[in-house]
């Protein structure tokens, strides 16, 4: 008995080991039918291509803003979950201004200056946000527009930097002041101070923001992103933020902003 189990798992072996260097010839009919299902794969990935389907991967866009309350730049990665829909990755820096601020040239012996009279800060903001692109309308060809649905929220960071002014007094002293001591003294502006004076006064203040777009793709090719977006965008800060002298802090700030995105899908 012992032999015969012996000499029956060797045969099952060795049977084993023949079938694995000798596999089963697959049948010519279920090649076909692997091969006229990658065919018609490809046929269909072509099709969507012509007919102005998005069918890459990623994406990745620049952008430059111009909002009712400022302007600003902006970088966003996306990750496509279909053809039609994607996940967003949005990174946005802006300068927010107020809507009383009015320039004013100022003449200063041969030297042209400019001031904004009662400003008190300077607001940056720095913006991630995630949400999702949606295809609503798609380009019908490669030569038509493609209309997508955008919408995201995230975090802010606003940073107040104090605008200062060289100003002189009646005995022509030379002195760097904010609003409203400018206003309230016998101070004569100058001009404004510059970009890099204040960021050592620099105050942080922390917030939420949320989203809404439309996206018309214009873009001849689909691997190219060339847009124009058109939204509105809303922000909320915990602490109030003072732009203007004599005008009251805010918490929540509301505009609308129109955008060109430019990049590459792959």
């Amino acid at each position: 008995m012992k032999k015969f189990v012996l000499f029956l798992l060797a045969g099952t072996l060795a049977t084993q080991l023949w079938a694995q260097d000798n596999p089963t010839p697959k049948s010519p009919t279920a090649r076909k039918d692997r091969q006229a299902a990658k065919r018609e794969r490809i046929n269909n990935l072509l099709k969507q291509e012509e007919e102005g389907e998005i069918i890459f991967a990623r994406q990745n866009a620049f952008g430059i803003k111009l909002n009712t309350d400022g302007y600003g730049l902006s970088y966003e990665i996306g990750r496509f979950k279909s053809a039609r829909v994607a996940n967003i990755f949005q990174l946005e820096i802006n300068e927010k201004k107020h809507k009383k601020e009015k320039r004013t040239s100022l003449l200063n012996g041969f030297n042209f200056n400019s001031v904004i009279y009662g400003k008190l800060n300077n607001f940056y903001q720095v913006k991630l946000g995630a949400g999702q692109q949606r295809i609503i309308g798609g380009k019908g060809n490669k030569n038509g527009v493609a209309v997508m649905a955008v919408y995201t929220g995230g975090v802010a960071v606003g940073l107040q930097k104090p605008y200062f002014v060289d100003v002189v007094d009646q005995a022509n002293q030379r002195y760097r002041k904010t609003y409203p001591e400018i206003i309230d003294s016998n101070y004569f502006e100058q001009g404004a101070s510059g970009f890099t004076v204040g960021w050592d006064r620099v105050q942080p203040k922390y917030g939420v923001h949320a989203k809404g777009a439309l996206r018309f793709d214009y873009g001849r090719f689909n691997e190219t992103v060339a847009a124009i977006e058109v939204g509105l965008n809303a922000e909320y800060y915990i602490q109030k933020v003072s732009q203007m002298a004599y005008n009251p802090e805010k918490n929540f700030f509301f505009n609308a902003y129109i955008s060109l995105l430019l990049g590459r899908r792959k």
